[in-house]
């Protein structure tokens, strides 16, 4: 079996790691942080200052596909979500009586849950893991490499370098993210430079924390989660413990996007919207100020070219290899998907040119299909926002399908499978069943025009009129007290010899 080097400790290197060790292999992880997420969740989530993981208190959407990972291979870190007060929702639960169950239902289930409760249940799972180290307050500050003339990049990775000193792997995993540096340490040893896809998706996001009162362990099921207009948005993240999220989302360009850091502002222009309305009106106490957050892209990098791996014996996972625009929520389950892959085949000659294609490859047939469907999502919905024009032509049947879905348990069915990353949308929704049945609801509203759910203009920039400087920032309520944390030490654990196991990847 190998061993297996991970740069991160965020979910995808959390992921790794563990995996990795279920899979009989050992495992080194080197984070940057000193400290490591527990189970005070309200003092790790508000408290904790994460300048290197600004998603980190953003809204997350665990979807089924993330929730079929955890539920398959890591069963009692599922299990120690929910004793944490992680809460699973059905799609179908849309309906007032849910339609007979098919197979793959099973997978449309959304586990809603803030990031910081699945990080701490990777993290408690993996003090308990034989095999692994996790190297807190010690990161990853350049790559160990050697010439190799056998293969083509010439290039092999051979290790870490830390300021305590060098460690040698079988593998290095890239889970250190977009701005984790594994690419200027690359090029500093010599190698090409990756293939960079980008695109910008010219979105900002405001986001404020709720949670609902004493005796209210549900919000509203209805209205629709997210709704929006042609210049504006608004999405609810419910969460773990009561705990939710409401969004508003705009283009980058817009002149009003500013006074929507002050929460008095927020709350109003929120309150605009159905599924801020619904949820704020149940009397939720507020827990933070308002979090923007902005300039994201979609980017999807490769460590393959034209003329081959630019390097061997390292592969990426998570946003190391796709970072994906919030909006679809798919960034978890394309890391947990990435992890897994390294578990199943880390023991498949993983310094190897064939290794480095392969992990290319894979990744290229299972993700990139995702991130280009997210790519063409945030296109849509930048150009509406920017021109502020209603919704015709092919985003007309979009929406339509989406509107159809809401009344026909067959179409939502469909639309939860592509949601859930279950089935991609050009067969979910090219199905003739699912066709035959939004032609007939079109056929029946022959006058049918996408709805505008929100604010006017006009209305819209009354509700963002008046946001003064001066209290903007006055306006904020305090973030929970946060006791001081003592730093984790590390303590390294013997390896165990674990099973081999060899799963088709």
């Amino acid at each position: 079996m190998a061993h297996v080097l991970v740069i991160g400790g965020g979910v995808g290197g959390l992921a790794t790691a563990l995996l990795a060790a279920r899979h009989g292999h050992t495992a080194e992880l080197f984070e940057r942080d000193t400290r490591a997420p527990g189970t005070a969740l309200d003092r790790d989530f508000f408290g904790w200052r994460r300048p290197t993981v600004p998603q980190a208190a953003q809204p997350h959407a665990l979807l089924g596909a993330a929730r079929t990972v955890l539920r398959d291979e890591l069963p009692d870190v599922h299990a120690e979500m929910l004793r944490l007060g992680a809460r699973e929702r059905h799609e179908l639960d849309w309906f007032e009586v849910r339609p007979p169950a098919l197979p793959g239902d099973e997978d449309l289930v959304m586990l809603q849950a803030r990031r910081i409760v699945l990080e701490s249940a990777l993290t408690t799972a993996l003090r308990a893991e034989a095999g692994v180290v996790v190297r807190y307050g010690e990161p990853a500050t350049g790559l160990t490499t050697v010439p190799d003339p056998a293969e083509s990049p010439g290039i092999q990775v051979t290790g870490v370098t830390t300021e305590a000193g060098s460690y040698a792997g079988d593998l290095v995993v890239d889970a250190g993210g977009r701005r984790g540096g594994v690419e200027r340490r690359l090029a500093e040893a010599g190698c090409r430079p990756p293939v960079v896809e980008r695109h910008r998706t010219g979105l900002a996001y405001f986001c404020r924390w709720y949670r609902l009162p004493e005796g209210t362990d549900e919000g509203p099921r209805r209205p629709w989660a997210v709704t929006g207009g042609t210049f504006a948005g608004c999405a609810v993240f419910p969460a773990d413990n009561r705990v939710f999220a409401v969004t508003l989302f705009v283009h980058t360009s817009d002149a009003t996007r500013s006074a929507l850091r002050d929460p008095a502002v927020f709350e109003r222009a929120a309150r605009a919207f159905p599924p801020g309305a619904a949820w704020l009106a149940l009397g939720a106490e507020s827990l933070s100020g308002v979090r923007a957050t902005a300039s994201l892209d979609n980017r999807w990098s490769a460590l393959v070219d034209e003329r081959g791996p630019v390097v061997t014996g390292l592969v990426p996972v998570g946003d190391s290899i796709t970072h994906t625009n919030p909006t679809l929520g798919q960034g978890t389950s394309l890391a947990l998907w990435a992890a897994r892959r390294v578990a199943r085949t880390a023991h498949r000659d993983p310094g190897s040119a064939r290794f480095a294609v392969d992990h290319h490859d894979w990744a290229v047939w299972t993700l990139k299909p995702w991130f280009d469907f997210q790519v063409v999502a945030d296109a849509a919905i930048g150009e509406r926002f920017a021109t502020r024009a209603g919704r015709t032509g092919t985003a007309r049947e979009v929406a339509a399908l989406f509107d159809c879905a809401l009344e026909d348990p067959e179409v939502m069915r469909a639309r939860a499978r592509v949601r859930h990353l279950a089935e991609p949308p050009g067969r979910a929704y090219a199905d003739p069943e699912i066709k035959a049945r939004v032609a007939r609801w079109l056929a029946a509203r022959p006058d049918y025009a996408p709805a505008e759910a929100g604010p006017d203009r006009a209305e819209w920039e009354k509700l963002t009129a008046g946001a003064g400087a001066g209290t903007r920032w006055a306006a904020q309520p305090p973030e929970p007290s946060v006791p001081p944390v003592p730093v984790v030490p590390v303590v390294p654990v013997v390896p165990a010899a674990g099973p081999s196991t060899s799963a088709r990847s």
